[in-house]
């Protein structure tokens, strides 16, 4: 028993002294013994990192091998990236090197390369981003019979928005309401997404589909027809439903686009096809709720004026709220899905860079 205490308390003191001598300033120097851990190790500086759609980005991942084994170099290292999914049995190859020999997959050719920033570098740079590049991804390297894993985060800046079709609310089964927000410029949002737009003041009571297949919806200001006035605030959980069966609504994500956002200075008030002709006479097309949205949220883009967009909806967005336009909130005011008949409203155009 002495022994015992003796051993610990040498231990104890051992510590002590190794944290004391230790300052911020030094380098960091990652040793690994074969004998007592493991051969090779892999860590991501930074578990997240931030960029938006059209922009280039550094997914950080580093890996620590045994001295010995790095001097024989009887093996050689192998690096992976996957992209994760909602379904955690299942991963998209994005990149793959051994060597010289170096592969890239799918929507990722062309756009992803290793930095090459040393010997034990495996971080992986991603450019023209685009909105499906979102997500989590996995570091992997292997040296022979051993590997080791890091996972990084990619977040893009950008907006939330909730989205309805014109046959209304609660319309959408899972695969449409996923279609519904890519062909408004946008991809149905994740729970993530939800929970900062939610934190950023998002409130809307009508629930919607997220990419993991649950149904949600957002609430700062609880109240009866939300939840119960006695509710705390929070994002409200549906659960997951029958992806075919079930009809809700659609949280929608986009990010920058790489165009130019405007409404059309027109003499007379027009036809939803007269609208889609104007905006073509302008070497534009007509612009999608996607646009409007990453106007009004990243670039401030403020205009009073109710205007047709692509889905045949009327909108307009307020970033300064005052009498007749938006009196109490910032806020892209939707004025429904009119008769496309009538010649009551503007549009809003988009003309993309090339």
């Amino acid at each position: 028993m002495r022994s015992l205490l003796l051993l610990v308390l040498i231990s104890i003191c051992w510590a002590d002294h190794h944290l004391d001598s230790y300052t911020p300033t030094q380098d960091r120097v990652i040793h690994i013994q074969a004998e007592n851990g493991p051969r090779l190790l892999v860590q991501a500086e930074q578990a997240k990192v931030f960029s938006h759609r059209g922009g280039n980005v550094t997914l950080p991942c580093k890996f620590y091998r045994n001295p010995a084994a790095f001097a024989s170099g009887l093996h050689k290292i192998r690096i992976k990236w996957t992209k994760l999914t909602s379904d955690y049995l299942k991963e998209v190859d994005v990149f793959v090197s051994m060597g010289y020999h170096k592969k890239t997959y799918g929507g990722y050719q062309g756009r992803v390369f290793l930095k090459g920033g040393g010997d034990n570098d495996a971080s992986l740079v991603i450019t023209d981003l685009t909105l499906e590049d979102y997500g989590r991804y996995k570091c992997e390297v292997i040296e022979g019979l051993e590997d080791d894993t890091a996972v990084v985060a990619l977040d893009l800046q950008g907006v939330v928005f909730p989205y309805f079709p014109r046959l209304g609310r609660y319309n959408l089964n899972f695969l449409e309401a996923r279609q519904a927000c890519l062909d408004q410029d946008a991809m149905i949002a994740s729970f993530d997404q939800l929970y900062e737009a939610w934190r950023s003041g998002l409130d809307w009571c009508n629930a919607g589909w997220l990419s993991d297949g649950s149904v949600q919806y957002p609430i700062t200001r609880p109240r009866e027809p939300c939840g119960g006035q006695n509710t705390v605030p929070g994002v409200r959980n549906y659960g997951f439903w029958d992806k075919e069966k079930s009809r809700y609504d659609v949280f929608c994500f986009t990010s920058n686009f790489n165009g130019r956002f405007y409404y059309l200075i027109h003499p007379t008030k027009l036809t939803y096809d007269e609208a889609v002709q104007a905006c073509l006479n302008d070497g534009a097309q007509i612009a999608k709720v996607g646009h409007i949205f990453a106007a009004w949220k990243l670039l401030g883009y403020d205009r009073c004026d109710a205007g047709w967009l692509a889905d045949g909806s009327v909108r307009y967005p307020i970033s300064r709220p005052r009498r007749r336009c938006s009196p109490s909130e910032a806020a892209v005011r939707f004025v429904g899905f009119p008769d496309k008949k009538h010649k009551l409203y503007g549009v809003y155009c988009f003309r993309a860079y090339n």
